[in-house]
């Protein structure tokens, strides 16, 4: 089992559930914007949040961020040490730094102690697209082991200075190397692993390279935390985060909904009414599954595990729970009748 840190009370591995998180995309300094999108990321899943800190004004605005919102905040610092000590100095929970580039070990050393005595958690990120040059040519490139190499090799420069609250994150925009550097990093260490597939651009083209990257490793038990990089409004990537996290059934959350594909035994006009559905479905964070099947014959029993749903005949639906029938509706009657099944089991 991997080693489980805490940040700000959320804990992160040791066998706890996997964590959703999310990046601000806004300039750090601007509290007010800043705090109102970490405010729609929370309401939408987002359970960690992170944001660049790229100069002095940006760091000394985490105070005010940190006592507008309970999610956790990291501050994400690059080649200057300073700045994330003054992150620690006004209340970080959590660095994101690459040890590599803040400046040599004496640098290093001088971050670590003050990390250790604030209790706040380093994530060493390793991404493919920044990997040191001595790898690149040992390897010819930016393979998966070139990259567990370098999130170890980061790892022991806080390990010498007697910091072992860490986090290992490697990512790539290639799907294969990334779960291939997860993979050898697992067999490696025993550190909490944040998984993501990076520059996965936008859309649903992102949405899927996310979805078989970060699926595949979770569903090999792979991953502690997970973020879907998204180009655009980060609370989309929260939303996909959550689906794959409720397709790969790591972790359930909201209404998951089913439906066939349809063929000639299809009853009625299904497309339309599954999509009236989908639009009205009740936002919740409970646990249900809803199917929408367009055969009276198979819609039962190929949904047999659904909470709820409808399946639609040549001239009227059946609402079933379980497999079971429990109504007989006309079309027309089917979207309402399932929706307040739906709410029924909501209460």
């Amino acid at each position: 089992m991997r080693k489980k840190i805490m940040i700000r009370g959320t804990p992160v591995g040791g066998g706890e559930p996997v964590v959703v998180q999310s990046m601000c995309n806004t300039k750090t300094a601007d509290v007010d914007a800043t705090v109102a999108q970490i405010r729609r990321l929370e309401r939408a899943g987002c359970e960690i949040v992170r944001f660049a800190v790229p100069d002095i004004e940006s760091a000394e605005a985490i105070g005010d961020i940190k006592a507008r919102t309970k999610l956790p905040l990291v501050a994400d610092i690059h080649f200057d040490h300073r700045l994330a000590i003054a992150a620690i100095e006004k209340g970080i929970d959590k660095l994101r730094i690459n040890p590599g580039n803040i400046g040599g070990q004496l640098k290093v050393r001088e971050l670590a102690r003050a990390a250790k005595e604030a209790g706040v958690p380093i994530r060493i990120g390793v991404n493919a697209g920044s990997l040191e040059k001595a790898l690149l040519k040992r390897y010819g490139g930016p393979t998966a082991e070139a990259l567990a190499e370098s999130a170890l090799s980061h790892a022991a420069l806080l390990e010498a200075e007697g910091f072992e609250d860490i986090v290992l994150s490697i990512k790539a925009s290639d799907v294969r190397t990334m779960v291939e550097a997860n993979r050898a990093l697992a067999e490696r260490c025993d550190y909490p692993l944040h998984i993501g597939v990076t520059e996965a651009g936008s859309g649903i083209d992102c949405e899927v390279k996310s979805a078989v990257g970060i699926g595949t490793l979770l569903m090999e038990g792979i991953g502690d935390t997970i973020r879907v990089s998204m180009t655009g409004d980060p609370v989309r990537e929260v939303r996909a985060a959550w689906r794959i996290l409720n397709a790969s059934g790591v972790r359930r959350r909201g209404i998951e909904l089913i439906s066939c594909p349809t063929c000639a035994r299809t009853g009625g006009d299904m497309v339309k009414i599954a999509a009236e559905i989908k639009r009205r479905l009740p936002k919740t964070n409970q646990t249900l599954k809803v199917a929408i099947m367009g055969c009276a014959v198979n819609g039962p029993g190929e949904a047999r595990e659904a909470d709820v749903g409808v399946a639609f005949g040549p001239t009227k639906c059946v609402l079933f729970s379980h497999g079971k029938v429990i109504a007989s509706v006309p079309h027309d009657k089917a979207a309402d009748a399932l929706l307040e099944q739906i709410r029924l089991r909501l209460t």
